[in-house]
């Protein structure tokens, strides 16, 4: 159906939906709630293929986050992601559960998407462990500033952690409500 993305570049779009959604000390299920709620809204940004079969494919995506169907700590994203003029919708249910991050991509690794597996949140950046069968990885998120995230995408070659992935969102700003002073 899209004939330049191959299974491990659609996951790792994918993948690196979610990572937007964990970028601050997750130690109490409040500041965790908290967080989430932080990063509800539309975000939107480029990212590059940096290696594999299809290295330096260029892409952009478009994503919207909302706290209120993860129930607790977690958010729910859906949008799109655009390799030239191919679309493919991108969807993320993440959730803490019994101390540790859980949730799917897209269908999850039983369909055509990836899992989530674990997490682990330190000051501004995240470790999420993702698989889908005997594709393991990592997605490394770290926020820059209130309204920017850097998130890189590896995966397991062997013993190490290759980089496959390299994606720059931007909170979309006109999208924020504001008030008045009447």
């Amino acid at each position: 159906m899209y004939p330049r993305t191959s299974l491990i570049a659609r996951a790792s779009v994918a993948a690196f939906v979610a990572a937007s959604t964990f970028v601050l000390p997750a130690s109490a299920g409040t500041r965790d709630k908290a967080f989430f709620e932080q990063v509800t809204g539309s975000w939107s940004g480029k990212g590059e293929i940096v290696a594999g079969k299809y290295k330096g494919t260029k892409f952009a995506c478009d994503l919207t986050g909302d706290t209120a169907p993860a129930k607790g700590a977690g958010i729910q994203l859906d949008g799109f992601c655009r390799v030239g003029v191919f679309k493919q919708p991108m969807s993320a249910l993440i959730t803490k559960t019994a101390g540790t991050y859980k949730g799917k991509f897209l269908d999850g690794a039983a369909g055509k998407g990836l899992d989530i597996t674990s997490g682990q949140v330190a000051g501004n950046k995240v470790v999420v462990g993702i698989n889908r069968q005997k594709l393991n990885g990592a997605m490394i998120a770290r926020l820059e500033s209130d309204n920017k995230l850097a998130i890189t995408i590896s995966v397991k070659v062997g013993e190490k952690m290759v980089p496959v992935i390299g994606v720059a969102l931007d909170r979309n700003l006109d999208d924020i409500a504001v008030g008045s002073i009447k």
